[in-house]
């Protein structure tokens, strides 16, 4: 692919700078990824494929960051979107769809019973934490290290004194029940909730999956302290099970919160619990201006109905290992010795013993440039529009990436 350099993009970024405070905010930033490798603004996507201001075109691993997981402007779920929308998007009540979404998750989504709609997984992960703390009656919340489980002031970066949200925030190293076991036992009877990712899939390093005695851990710990478990599924959502990513790994959260791929990027996250937390559920004021805007629900039904037509999980995991399995060897041919961390559906390179991500920066720099989007820094993902000859196209443009990266620290 010609490439034709990043010029609109930064031109569109020092304007943006002098009316919006950062340029662009978020892990949208150009902080993120390395700055002049790699585009800031996009114009259009289609497929696996995205565009940016410049031109270029990319092969996309990133899928909007995980909600593309049919590709984008898939057509079946975009035409119910723009049917809704023509009808009326944000009306005085809610649609008839949105009672049709919750009936089609509880009965698709393993041990929930229940189910509420807001914007953005902050929305319910923040959500899901009040209800927890209401229903226990306890303040204090446990967390990973590193995990991400949204942007508000519970659980984010925003460090600052002022700020009080995170004093009764606790947290441990991932998978150490150790820490864990210890944590519950110097806190008993205060701990209202434990919130977990799926697996951990920190920025900045590997995926790390659960070890086999961590989620009988927290379960016992939970039980025993009357606690409850929530579960962050935003990310993975639908990547590992149809019926929720904690059906893959065997566990019971007692709240559930969902989002991303709902609706193929359409504005939708959910929160689900199970018949113990309805009344407490049904005792909150729940609203926002626009989480009973019909048009998200009526793409949710569509994208829910297409993933399970088209058994994207085969062919996701079946486009994942192709790729993961081709860098490897790739990698390996160069010289490196490559870790392929997370499942399939959600990969992540990085090069053994290169903790400060140089090497990462270097390789996934000269794929973007050659039109193959991956993010040095975060998971990648893997949608139903990859196809065999995506991967192939990737793989071909890898190996000159890895020639150029070793050239780099020879």
């Amino acid at each position: 692919m010609e490439h034709h350099g990043f010029s609109k993009s930064v031109e569109l970024f020092k304007r943006a700078a002098k009316v919006i405070p950062g340029g662009i905010y978020g892990p949208k930033s150009p902080a993120f990824v390395i700055p002049g490798s790699y585009p800031y603004y996009f114009s259009k996507g289609k497929g696996c494929r995205l565009y940016d201001v410049d031109g270029n075109e990319y092969i996309d691993f990133m899928c909007g960051y995980g909600s593309q997981i049919l590709g984008y402007c898939y057509e079946p779920v975009d035409k119910e979107a723009i049917r809704q929308i023509k009808e009326g998007d944000l009306l005085n009540g809610p649609q008839p769809m949105m009672v049709s979404l919750a009936e089609t998750l509880v009965e698709q989504i393993s041990g929930m019973d229940w189910a509420v709609f807001t914007k953005n997984g902050t929305d319910s992960t923040t959500l899901a934490v009040s209800l927890a703390r209401v229903h226990t009656g306890k303040k204090k919340i446990i967390l990973a290290k590193g995990a991400y489980h949204g942007s508000a002031n519970w659980c984010s970066s925003n460090d600052y004194p002022v700020l009080s949200e995170k004093t009764d925030i606790l947290t441990f190293s991932y998978n150490n029940t150790e820490e864990l076991e210890s944590l519950f036992k110097t806190h008993r009877g205060e701990i209202a909730a434990i919130i977990l990712t799926p697996y951990h899939h920190p920025s900045f390093a590997a995926q790390v999956m659960p070890g086999d005695t961590f989620y009988p851990t927290v379960e016992r710990l939970i039980k025993a302290e009357g606690a409850l478990f929530i579960l962050d599924d935003i990310r993975c959502n639908f990547r590992l099970s149809l019926e929720g990513s904690h059906s893959f790994f065997g566990c019971q959260p007692d709240l559930l919160a969902m989002g991303k791929s709902a609706a193929n990027g359409q504005p939708i996250s959910i929160l689900m619990g199970t018949d113990a937390l309805r009344k407490t559920a049904g005792s909150f004021f729940i609203t926002g201006t626009f989480w009973m805007s019909g048009m998200p629900f009526a793409a949710a039904l569509s994208c829910l109905k297409a993933m399970k037509e088209l058994d994207i999980l085969s062919h996701m995991n079946r486009v994942g290992t192709l790729l993961r399995e081709g860098l490897t060897d790739l990698g390996k041919a160069a010289g490196f010795d490559i870790l392929m961390s997370g499942p399939p559906a959600i990969p992540f390179m990085m090069f053994k013993g290169d903790e400060d991500l140089y090497l990462n920066q270097i390789f996934c720099s000269e794929m973007t440039r050659r039109g193959v989007y991956l993010h040095p820094h975060h998971n990648w993902f893997i949608s139903w529009a990859h196809k065999e000859e995506d991967i192939e196209q990737t793989l071909t443009t890898a190996q000159e990436a890895f020639t150029i990266t070793a050239a780099a620290v020879s």
